[in-house]
């Protein structure tokens, strides 16, 4: 069965992006290599506002997902305006997560955002959590889980912490029935 991860970079105080969207305050690390983290999933969903955000990013947006499933959930944008990735619908959540998980293949990306993050642990389908923490204060922005939120119980996995980027990477499971 697939797993669901909703793997994210945050700020200190808990934001994915800043007020504005914005997320150039995620420092270059070089001594973190990406494309392991990529290789492991064959499948990424992703929200109506991290998609405009790749939208706004050009065909550089979209080289993550070369050869990957890509739906974006979504109940304003239609599907034949979008061609890349495959539009669902809110109405369709939970059919569509509960076939997704029966697929055979590797895991699935929640790559973001915040309220889709909190719509599907809501539903139980978020699996793991996985947040590279930045060293840096943002103040205000968008929040890594935005309220109201179910809580959530985790049991930290692993942890891995990048010199001299300062980031600190923390993986967790979601403890269900909790």
């Amino acid at each position: 069965m697939k797993r669901v991860c909703y793997s994210v970079a945050a700020s200190l105080d808990g934001f994915i992006a800043g007020p504005q969207g914005e997320y150039d305050w995620i420092p270059e690390a070089p001594e973190i290599d990406f494309q392991p983290l990529v290789e492991r999933f064959d499948t990424f969903i992703l929200g109506s506002g991290t998609y405009a955000t790749v939208l706004g990013q050009g065909e550089e947006g979209f080289t993550v997902f070369t050869g990957k499933q890509v739906l974006v959930f979504s109940d304003s944008l239609e599907q034949a305006d979008h061609p890349k990735v495959n539009i669902v619908k809110s109405r369709d959540l939970t059919a569509t997560l509960q076939d997704l998980r029966k697929q055979s293949g590797k895991d699935v990306w929640l790559f973001g955002g915040g309220q889709l993050f909190r719509s599907l642990a809501e539903a139980g389908f978020v699996d793991s959590v996985e947040v590279a923490v930045m060293p840096i204060l943002l103040g205000d922005g968008i929040p890594l889980l935005p309220t109201p939120a179910p809580r959530i119980k985790l049991q930290l996995n692993s942890h891995r912490f990048y010199e001299p980027s300062g980031v600190v990477v923390l993986e967790y499971d979601v403890v269900s029935g909790e």
